[in-house]
């Protein structure tokens, strides 16, 4: 088996890049919104969620560095999150601020939920 370390380090490669190929795909948001960040943020989520459901159901944690660390710590954002929120603040955007990290978070809990009720239906 791979070390842990090292299946971090991989898998957090791959997901900034797919991260980065995101937000190069999402070039229609519009001005001034972070589109981008939410979308991987409520996407990397679900996926958290259908993995989380797979490795306790089935495939057990060796792979959990590589997946869940590495390549979903490296594609989701929210330390991008974060800022791109304090910056819509600080611009006087308040109302953007707040309707992207309720919009933000909530979708991400939504994504998780569906996530693990997709995979527990795949693996069950």
């Amino acid at each position: 088996m791979m070390n842990p370390f090292l299946q971090v380090a991989l898998g957090g490669a791959i997901g900034a890049t797919a991260r980065y190929a995101v937000y190069r795909a999402l070039i229609w948001h519009g001005p001034g919104f972070p589109v981008a960040t939410a979308a991987v943020n409520v996407l990397g989520s679900f996926v958290m969620g259908l993995l989380a459901a797979g490795m306790a159901h089935r495939w057990g944690n060796a792979y959990a560095p590589f997946l869940l660390t590495g390549v979903l710590g490296g594609f989701t954002t929210f330390s991008a999150f974060s800022l791109d929120a304090l910056t819509l603040w600080e611009r006087g955007q308040v109302p953007g601020a707040a309707i992207y990290v309720v919009a933000s978070v909530l979708l991400s809990l939504i994504a998780v939920i569906a996530g693990l009720a997709v995979g527990r239906g795949i693996i069950t």
